[in-house]
């Protein structure tokens, strides 16, 4: 299965946006309809890229957005950037996360004693290749850190692309020490220090800040599986979180969201970056600046603009 990526709004801004398609050219989220699996017998997974490597953009899948998509995380209004701690510069490997996996914040965990972050589970793919935002690859899990950031477990799967020259080198953690040597200790003191010219305290590690080996690391991956399966099936309050799907839930279920809905949600996205380009103008009244070729007069799309337009203006009020 092919995955696909929509850009909606401008780079380094508030509106901007990576909408998903699959194959069939429908509207998927990231975080619900890509299978967990690339093949399960091979314990091969996908892995959604949110932030290529040597960047600095602090991205990620929006979980709690209609369709999940990839969008600039924002704090006290600003877009958030990691800094480059010395001697390393952006992220050091592609970040990501494996979908339909989510830790759950209302369960303690047994080793780290702390809680999950809320988030499907982070990866850090190690291979050679310089992956795109948005991209969806295949990887095989290597090992996995556990980070507690500001009292959450906060899961870290070493992985590599099954695609990279050196895959077949790299089967558990033990071979990243002896092939790779230095890229362990450089992503723990990564993670230990990047929050830190933020003014927050050091991160915290499990284990004495060990990895943890391939076996574990698949035992963790499927625990938060299942974790997200009652979070899909409602077994569990989804707080704040989409749980909206255009290929997982029934019909009949409050989960599904219909192509109807889902090209809706990525209009609106236009619409907000044509609104939010003309300051002068930015209220409601700016639909006067809508292209004619769209139905507004849909009460669907309608209700839509209204929730992201307030929950944008609620971020930036200034606009």
């Amino acid at each position: 299965m092919s995955y696909t990526v929509e850009q909606r709004g401008a780079p380094n801004s508030l509106d901007y946006r990576l909408f998903f398609k699959n194959a069939e050219g429908k509207y998927i989220s990231p975080f619900h309809d890509i299978p967990m699996y690339a093949d399960e017998s091979q314990n091969i997974f996908h892995m959604v890229v949110e932030v290529p490597r040597w960047t600095n953009a602090k991205m990620e899948i929006a979980t709690k957005d209609l369709l999940n998509p990839i969008k600039q995380d924002v704090k006290k209004g600003k877009l958030r950037f990691v800094a480059n701690v010395f001697p390393h510069k952006g992220y050091i490997w592609n970040y990501g996360a494996i979908p339909q996996t989510w830790e759950d914040p209302g369960h303690k965990d047994g080793d780290t004693g702390c809680c999950g972050d809320n988030d499907p589970i982070d990866v850090c793919e190690i291979g050679s290749k310089v992956c795109s935002r948005g991209e969806v690859i295949t990887v095989k899990v290597l090992g996995i850190l556990a980070m507690i950031d500001e009292g959450e477990t906060d899961w870290k799967v070493i992985a590599i692309n099954v695609e990279d020259p050196e895959a077949n080198d790299l089967n558990n953690i033990s071979d990243v020490q002896r092939l790779k040597p230095g890229y362990l200790e450089a992503t723990v003191d990564w993670f230990r220090k990047y929050k830190v010219p933020d003014g927050k305290p050091e991160n915290k590690f499990a284990f004495n800040d060990e990895f943890k080996d391939k076996d574990f690391a698949l035992e963790v991956i499927k625990s938060t599986h299942n974790f997200w399966k009652n979070l899909i099936s409602q077994k569990t309050d989804a707080g704040g979180l989409s749980c909206k799907n255009t290929c997982i839930s029934a019909g009949d279920s409050p989960c599904c969201c219909t192509q109807d809905e889902a090209k809706a949600t990525v209009e609106v996205s236009d619409l907000l970056f044509i609104c939010f380009c003309n300051k002068s103008t930015p209220e409601i009244s700016t639909l006067g600046l809508i292209p004619p070729g769209i139905l507004f007069h849909n009460l669907m799309f309608h209700s839509i603009f209204r929730h992201v337009l307030v929950e944008r203006k609620s971020v930036c009020p200034q606009q």
